[in-house]
């Protein structure tokens, strides 16, 4: 079986986001789909990335060209080539499982669990910003099933502004965030929280208690993931510990590679590699492997479209360190570009995809009519973070 085309498929989400996908064509009239989605309006990148990888598809059998799709940390690509590659893989997987008639899952063994528990992550869904804002959201989506929730509740925040009214009162409006949420989900249901590297080592630490009282499940990207912050990363660790909260991160970095340093040193009790840029399911499934042996729990990231959804259930179904997986809230597209019906949480929980390969279609009709938008600029992250 040959690749006959890579086509890139675009659809606006919000004024904050644009869905990448990819849909892989073969000669035997089989197709497979990819996710590449990335924040911030970098599609223009990636296009340009895809159009030098593509001459290194086209005409040749899925058997070569999987082999040559790794990731690296180093790239000068960076993340906009790694999602490329990392899209393309999972799409000629899932060529692969359409063509033995199983789902993906099955390529590589036997699945542990049947379903996979997931979380609601807020964030982007969330327009007004306010404590009760926040907290109106996080009823909604325990009244839909989840058994667990995430904000980024710290728009403005960075340690070093701290020490100047503004910061102080963007700090304690984010505080007031979280307690707020705490309050609304009442103590049965998990509460994480996503920090976006805005504090340092004291900081974070001063963070963490003033928020014991909110019982996080964890903290993600409390401090800078830049080699001359580890240190301070693995001191924020073993603080949070004291306090009963795991601590997440390492969600941007590719492969394992990437993400070695992390377990290796001991850094993260969870490392989050996103399946859509971490090398696809080859590459993650290595992750989990070299992580499990360190202890280290594995909760793939994935503020993501459909397609990637899909395709982290099949990953989280297989491996024996898996302890949640995100699911993004924003917007209702899901649906629409869609064929069929996506899982709805029942007791917190997706179900695994039965079906064969990664066991969605996507509606070009539909796509078509969301074409991509530059993402707003107040939807754009500090430069300073990560």
């Amino acid at each position: 079986m040959k690749i006959t085309s890579v086509v890139p498929l675009l659809v606006n989400v919000s004024p904050k986001t644009n869905w990448f996908f990819l849909r892989v064509e073969t000669d035997q009239g089989l197709e497979g789909f990819g996710e590449a989605t990335l924040s911030r309006g970098w599609e223009s990148v990636q296009l340009a990335c895809l159009d030098r990888l593509r001459p290194h598809l086209l005409g040749k059998r899925i058997e070569e060209v999987l082999p040559i799709l790794q990731v690296y940390p180093h790239s000068p690509g960076g993340l906009s080539a790694n999602s490329v590659v990392s899209a393309v893989e999972q799409a000629l997987v899932d060529v692969r499982a359409r063509e033995a008639g199983v789902p993906v899952h099955a390529l590589f063994g036997q699945p542990l669990r049947d379903s996979i528990r997931v979380y609601a992550n807020l964030n982007r869904m969330t327009n007004d910003r306010s404590p009760a804002g926040f907290s109106l959201s996080a009823r909604a989506k325990v009244a839909e099933g989840f058994t667990a929730v995430k904000i980024a509740p710290f728009d403005g925040v960075f340690w070093p502004d701290l020490d100047t009214a503004d910061g102080k009162k963007r700090l304690a409006l984010g505080i007031d965030r979280v307690l707020a949420v705490r309050d609304a989900i009442g103590p049965e249901n998990d509460l994480l929280i996503d920090c976006h590297w805005r504090f340092d080592e004291s900081t974070a630490c001063a963070l963490l208690r003033d928020l014991q009282q909110a019982r996080l499940f964890w903290a993600e990207c409390m401090v800078s993931e830049r080699p001359v912050y580890h240190a301070a990363l693995a001191r924020v660790r073993a603080f949070a510990a004291e306090r009963g909260v795991k601590l997440a991160g390492a969600e941007k970095q590719a492969g394992w590679l990437g993400i070695e340093a992390f377990v290796q040193g001991g850094l993260l009790d969870v490392v989050m590699p996103d399946i859509k840029y971490a090398g696809g399911y080859g590459e993650m499934l290595r992750i989990s492997r070299n992580a499990a042996q360190a202890g280290i729990e594995i909760s793939p990231h994935n503020p993501s479209g459909p397609v990637c959804t899909f395709a982290s259930l099949h990953f989280c179904a297989l491996i024996p360190n898996f302890l949640i997986l995100e699911h993004q809230t924003e917007g209702s597209r899901y649906q629409d570009i869609i064929i069929g019906q996506h899982p709805r949480p029942v007791n917190g929980c997706f179900a695994v995809p039965k079906g064969p390969g990664i066991g969605v279609e996507l509606r070009m009709d539909e796509i078509e009519k969301y074409p991509f938008r530059i993402p707003v600029a107040e939807a754009w992250a500090d430069s300073r973070l990560g």
